[in-house]
């Protein structure tokens, strides 16, 4: 079969209605993985007894595992052990992988940046009277998110990427759309090629936005 330029030209159309589901997942995945991260890279930074043991464990075994397993052991493999959790459908089980999944890496980025930055500081706000948790907040961690940012953004980004394998769950997304055109049609080329110029496009913009970003930021400190 030769290349159909125009079947991968109407296909793109088709992909573009299920980019949204893509992008919903992303970014409540980024969202609570940001939220899980702080919370376990401080934890981890602060050496709170038990705590701090759990969470080694925890981000040894996410960091340790492919996605795909894990996605398969929360839709298919936890249900059967916890009935409680038969009834999450596949959009819920591809979000809570990929926040677990991506906050273990966030995580110890997040700890890095933070652990970067001078004691000195923490001591002199402490020293006019902030507490620990007033210090991370309007000093420490203000300075961390510019040294995180970098591979903040990049775990983002492969985070997007990621989404693709959600349609082993049947969630309906770009990848789910793409697989289905390609075995009605038999033009696996085209389809596939289709989705990867989408996401390619899509990963070209947020390049754009984590340069601004990081200008922005960067900006106090340039001379």
């Amino acid at each position: 079969m030769n290349f159909d330029f125009n079947y991968m030209l109407d296909l793109l159309p088709i992909l573009f209605k299920y980019l949204g589901t893509t992008l919903e997942m992303a970014i409540w995945g980024v969202v609570f993985a940001l939220i899980l991260a702080v919370i376990v890279a401080n934890i981890r930074v602060f050496k709170v007894p038990v705590l701090n043991q759990l969470c080694q464990l925890y981000i040894s075994f996410f960091r340790g595992t492919p996605l795909l397993v894990q996605l398969f052991l929360l839709y298919y493999g936890l249900p059967q052990i916890f009935p409680i959790m038969v009834g999450i459908d596949a959009f819920s089980a591809a979000v809570i992988g990929l926040t677990l999944h991506f906050a273990s890496y966030m995580a110890e980025s997040i700890r890095a940046a933070i652990i970067g930055i001078d004691r000195s500081q923490m001591e002199a706000s402490l020293s006019i009277g902030m507490t620990r948790y007033q210090s991370m907040r309007r000093i420490i961690l203000p300075q961390a998110t510019r040294v995180a940012l970098p591979s903040l953004m990049n775990y983002f980004i492969d985070m997007i990427k990621s989404t693709s394998l959600a349609f082993t769950l049947g969630v309906a997304e770009i990848m789910a759309k793409a697989q289905m055109e390609a075995s009605s049609s038999f033009r696996f080329f085209e389809a596939f090629l289709a989705v990867a110029l989408i996401y390619w496009g899509v990963v070209l913009v947020l390049t754009q936005v984590q340069t601004w970003a990081e200008n922005k930021l960067n900006k106090a400190y340039q001379r």
